[in-house]
């Protein structure tokens, strides 16, 4: 399934470009100042204010050890965010565990599946992932590999059910690792002090988080950005619809998404 740039009219007929000051990025600051993030303040002229939604706290080693998960048994991982991938190889080096150059890795994006070049020798041959980010193409990739491997699926104490109802519905052999926990984070302070015509969010829990924060938002409020199908999904879910999600047929980067939308704005 593609994700267009815009799943609902691009706000009303009197948005335009010169109404849009302010952009919430629910992700922290880039630490390179070359970040195309920046682009977009001059090019546009608007501010970027960043902010995470949610804090991860990681599940301790003698946590983990409660859940009688025996990760050496498994041959196969399946990775929806880099917070699973960070610790997922953080609770093995802890506990001392070696990683078997054998193990097989699924992932949701392209992207997921390029952080792993942080932990391993990434051979392809071994790495797979959805063409579109959507479960249903993560889904794709496991299927030819479902009846010879074991598969973990690292995750928060909020796990996606979606999967796990797919896994088992196909019979296969799996067992969920619970390695971090995710908190919402206040920013009520900041939304007191600045209004945002736009806000992007990467995470079905930072929904959640938004909605907690904003507990008054409406659809006119502000132009909503979603990262992944699993986002976009929470928000529909939650009453509301996005005015652009990504990866999409033009892009995968959120910067990107924001300068085309913003460029189509500014031909009004």
């Amino acid at each position: 399934m593609n994700m267009n740039m815009a799943s609902k009219p691009l706000g009303t007929d009197s948005l335009t470009l010169e109404k849009v000051k302010n952009i919430l990025i629910t992700q922290q600051r880039p630490e390179n100042e070359r970040s195309p993030y920046f682009d977009l303040e001059k090019k546009f002229n608007v501010s970027l204010e960043f902010q995470p939604l949610t804090e991860v706290l990681p599940i301790s080693s003698r946590e983990f050890r409660k859940q009688k998960i025996d990760i050496t048994v498994y041959s196969a991982v399946i990775f929806t965010s880099r917070n699973a991938i960070d610790h997922f190889f953080r609770t093995c080096e802890e506990m001392r565990i070696t990683v078997s150059q054998d193990m097989k890795y699924f992932c949701i994006t392209e992207s997921i599946a390029l952080y792993l070049q942080k932990f391993i020798l990434y051979r392809k041959r071994k790495v797979f992932y959805g063409d579109n980010g959507t479960n249903e193409s993560l889904f794709d990739a496991i299927k030819k590999h479902k009846e010879h491997e074991k598969f973990l699926y690292p995750c928060s104490e909020n796990f996606d059910s979606e999967i796990t109802t797919w896994l088992e519905a196909n019979g296969c052999d799996y067992a969920i690792p619970v390695l971090y926990r995710v908190e919402s984070t206040d920013i009520t302070k900041i939304l007191k002090e600045k209004k945002f015509q736009m806000v992007c969010i990467f995470t079905p829990l930072s929904v959640k988080s938004w909605l907690k924060n904003y507990p008054g938002f409406t659809q006119e409020d502000a132009i909503i950005g979603v990262f992944g199908d699993n986002t976009r999904k929470a928000l529909i879910a939650a009453g509301f619809d996005p005015d652009f999600a990504i990866p999409n047929e033009q892009t995968k980067n959120m910067a990107t998404a924001i300068d085309i939308f913003l460029d189509g704005l500014s031909k009004k």
